[in-house]
């Protein structure tokens, strides 16, 4: 986007990286936030969520010459409820200032009356001066019964509507609590900022979850928020925020395993330009995206003898196996320089045998598997657990922006097999927990929603919380996470703490109302039908 002259209070469109540009507002950023250095940037509320963000200047564009243009690139439902938000924000401020400007007419009639009645009232002293006195005395009481009118007409009023004529906000200014008081006027619509922005509540109290908050946006602020620590990770979100967009790596991407996880990851590949070739176990499911612009590849064999780096998303360990020493398998196509990236959940024995045996063939291995659930991975807004080849790792870059919000580089092969594990422990454990408690409140007689409500406004409020309860009072358990591969974690997770010793009651308690729920059948529905184990 070009370079635009804009200030404090204006209405824009704002691009930050890959996403589409977003309505939103320029607002002073809170007094703890730096701005970076480098490029000249404004910080922008934007309408529709919670979010905000420091965007370059050549990243916006003023909202209203620029409206139809983006309307009719973005048909999202979201975007439109952030356009209709901008609107709604828009009819408030009119009414105001129409609001304002009528009072301000009534004021001005008001005080020209009072100079018209001034006039007439020096014209009748005048014209009192040059009369007889017996007139005079009549003339007198004719005025006395004229300004009596007047002080009647006053009087007909109620205190409060006297109160209302002489308020500050009669003669066009708002009360004090509706002016953001640091903004000047903006040159894009004239007093924009003398009101809150519909939806907004900037900044959110700390112990109010924001609700339908757009993840395209949250976190970026937190990235830029936090301070170099030189930390071992690539946050993509820093990354995108700062330069802008996404430069896809010029090297060609394989990808094998089209699940839940990896349909979006290589979706989110695609879109951000990456030169894909896919390959799936069931091939109807790389159609969509051969028609998307990626490669078919016929074998994971030929996948790798093709690309420079193969990424790998499957099941389970048996499954992360057989890709790589089956039949026209993975390892069949390393050579010296080829590179592969497991992304599956499995145990750390597991991914340090294959790592084994590729690098013996000349090739590098990392591990990277992923924390999140089909919509984050759609979102592009996964977190990688990565370890392994360090420089590969840095050549995966663009890979994993594209990917995911944030990833971290753990060290040596099986690190990430480790931590991943624990995360999908907590996360288990966490789940049943929650269905526990709402079988609980039932049988006690106490409401589901009620509940939930309590929990979204405490320490435990998160979306996570929020969605999986909505999937348990709907009874909707559409597989977001399947509840088949939590329960393998933790069985995982389990024989992890057994290998050193370290108890894992909670877990292993938690693994056992999971293997019920397989028992009932719930293995292909999503981790929130635990709940069924409880009722059955």
């Amino acid at each position: 986007m070009a370079a635009v002259s804009l200030r404090l209070g204006d209405l824009v469109w704002g691009k930050l990286g890959r996403y589409p540009p977003w309505p939103g507002k320029i607002v002073n950023p809170p007094k703890d936030l730096k701005k970076p250095r480098g490029k000249k940037c404004f910080f922008v509320k934007f309408f529709g969520t919670e979010d905000h963000a420091w965007i370059k200047v050549e990243q916006l564009k003023p909202y209203h010459p620029h409206k139809e243009e983006m309307i009719k690139f973005n048909k999202g439902k979201r975007f439109q409820q952030a356009v209709d938000a901008v609107e709604e924000f828009l009819r408030k401020t009119k009414g105001r200032d129409q609001a304002s400007s009528h009072n301000s007419n009534e004021e001005k009639n008001r005080h020209n009356s009072s100079e018209e009645r001034g006039k007439q009232s020096a014209g009748e002293e005048k014209r009192k001066a040059s009369l007889p006195e017996g007139k005079l005395k009549k003339g007198t009481g004719e005025g006395k019964k004229r300004v009596s009118s007047v002080s009647s007409e006053r009087g007909s009023k109620s205190p409060l509507k006297r109160a209302q004529d002489q308020s500050p906000r009669k003669r066009g200014r708002p009360p004090k609590d509706e002016k953001d008081l640091t903004i000047p006027e903006s040159s894009t619509v004239k007093r924009v900022m003398t009101g809150t922005v519909a939806g907004f509540k900037w900044p959110p109290s700390v112990s109010e979850p924001v609700k339908d908050s757009d993840p395209h946006f949250h976190h970026f602020l937190l990235s830029q928020t936090e301070k170099e620590t030189g930390s071992t990770s690539i946050q993509a979100a820093d990354s995108t925020a700062v330069n802008g967009s996404i430069t896809p790596t010029d090297k060609k991407i394989g990808f094998l395993g089209l699940g839940l996880m990896g349909s979006g990851i290589v979706s989110n590949l695609l879109k951000m330009g990456h030169t894909v070739t896919v390959w799936n176990r069931t091939a109807e499911k790389c159609d969509l995206f051969i028609q998307e612009g990626a490669r078919l590849g016929r074998t994971p064999a030929e996948v790798v003898s093709t690309c420079d780096i193969t990424f790998a998303c499957v099941s389970d360990p048996k499954a992360a196996k057989d890709l790589v020493l089956g039949p026209s398998g993975v390892l069949q196509g390393i050579r010296p320089g080829k590179c592969y990236v497991d992304m599956s959940t499995v145990d750390a024995d597991t991914v340090t045998e294959l790592a084994q045996v590729i690098v013996s063939r000349g090739g590098r291995f990392l591990e990277a598997p992923v924390s999140g659930n089909q919509q984050l991975s759609n979102d592009g807004m996964l977190v990688i657990l990565a370890a392994g080849d360090r420089g590969l790792y840095e050549d995966c870059s663009s890979c994993f922006q594209a990917m995911g919000k944030t990833s971290f580089f753990l060290g040596e092969v099986g690190n990430a097999a480790k931590m991943m594990l624990i995360v999908n422990m907590v996360q288990g454990s966490f789940m049943a927990t929650i269905a526990e408690g709402l079988t609980l409140a039932q049988v006690t007689g106490q409401s589901q929603q009620t509940l939930l409500d309590i929990l979204n406004q405490g320490q435990l409020a998160s979306i996570f919380l929020d969605q999986k309860c909505q999937n348990i009072l709907q009874g909707n358990f559409k597989p977001d996470f399947y509840l088949k591969y939590i329960q393998k974690d933790l069985r995982l997770a389990i024989a992890l703490g057994d290998s050193v010793n370290h108890p894992t009651p909670m877990a292993a308690a938690a693994n056992e109302v999971y293997k019920r729920a397989k028992a009932l059948d719930q293995s292909d529905n999503d981790m929130s039908a635990v709940y069924r184990a409880y009722i059955h």
